[in-house]
């Protein structure tokens, strides 16, 4: 045995590798369960007691120099590695996987595209707001239930400071800071502490809307919103007006689009109804036209509001909102192009 660590000792040091796979095989030749140091270490059993102790330490050298050998090759390896992509040529082409922008971006960009071909702006504003802009001055009053109805996320204490629950609030900004004429669109992200589920979520995008001028009627709006719908969906898309109620806007009402994936004949995403409801609209309310500052005896005007979300489930028949937060690389692809 002596002569056979000896041996082994000798061919260790001497022993060489031309990668990374090579010092593999040493390590499985060398100190595997039936490598060649591990058959010695059986054989221990077998010496005479007398011998033991020198043997053991014999063996005890032979696995540490095993040991050495391959961590050293190994490290000399993985540094030329790291050395060679450090001095890598940058001019090089190289062949990259093209990203794509997120469905939610794609569908926002096609409804400022559609709006700025008939005259509107866009405008933005603050996402954390005050009560003034939120509510108040659109017509909401301190009591109002349709305050507990926005399920707003309060940042301090005091009630005055707020994420904003809807982009209606950049209409109160606009409407301050600006004379009639106005026609712009409001694209965000708003909160609403709701819970998240497939069809609901605390954050989300809308796109709203308004024009202010002389003599603006309810046909105007309701020609906008058609022109709107035939460019997003398709020309022979339909709507259709239902009386409703916001605090900003009266008369005011939903509008519903025929459903483009049933052609109106009905189907379990417009719960077999034909119709799908994407927006609120209606007559500025005259106390906000006055409330920044707009003599509502001089312009009318009209506003309407759509959550992206649910243009993009439609456009896409995507039956999971929560898709869209997830970041998942898999459901991205598909919108590549």
């Amino acid at each position: 045995m002596h002569d056979k660590i000896q041996n082994l000792i000798r061919e260790i040091r001497e022993v060489k590798a031309q990668s990374l796979d090579d010092v593999e095989q040493l390590r499985l030749k060398y100190l595997s369960k039936k490598g060649l140091v591990t058959v010695l270490f059986d054989d221990f059993k077998s010496v005479p007691p007398e011998l033991k102790r020198e043997m053991g330490q014999m063996l005890n050298q032979l696995k540490g120099e095993a040991q050495h050998k391959i961590e050293s090759l190994k490290a000399d390896f993985e540094e030329k590695a790291e050395n060679a992509e450090k001095t890598s040529d940058l001019t090089r082409p190289v062949s990259l996987e093209p990203g794509t922008r997120h469905p939610l971006s794609i569908v926002r960009n096609q409804i400022i595209d559609i709006f700025s071909h008939i005259g509107f702006t866009v405008a933005v504003g603050p996402e954390i707001e005050d009560d003034w802009h939120n509510f108040s001055a659109l017509n909401f009053t301190p009591d109002h239930p349709a305050r507990d109805m926005q399920d707003t996320f309060f940042l301090t204490r005091d009630p005055d400071i707020l994420l904003r629950t809807h982009t209606s609030s950049v209409q109160i900004r606009t409407m301050e800071q600006s004379q009639p004429p106005i026609r712009s669109i409001f694209p965000g992200r708003v909160f609403r502490n709701e819970v998240i589920s497939a069809r609901a979520h605390c954050i989300f995008h809308q796109v709203e809307g308004l024009y202010i001028d002389k003599n603006v009627s309810f046909a105007d709006l309701k020609q906008t919103l058609l022109y709107f719908a035939k460019e997003m969906f398709g020309e022979t898309t339909q709507i259709r007006l239902r009386p409703s109620y916001f605090p900003f806007t009266e008369p005011s009402g939903e509008m519903d689009v025929s459903c483009n994936i049933c052609g109106g004949k009905g189907c379990n995403i417009c719960k077999y109804t034909g119709w799908v409801e994407i927006l609120g609209c209606g007559m500025v309310d005259p106390n906000v036209l006055e409330n920044c500052g707009i003599d509502p005896e001089i312009y009318t005007g009209f506003a309407f509001g759509m959550g992206i979300e649910r243009i993009t489930m439609l456009k896409y028949q995507i039956k999971d909102l929560r898709l869209f937060f997830e970041n998942d690389v898999r459901f991205l692809k598909q919108f590549q192009g």
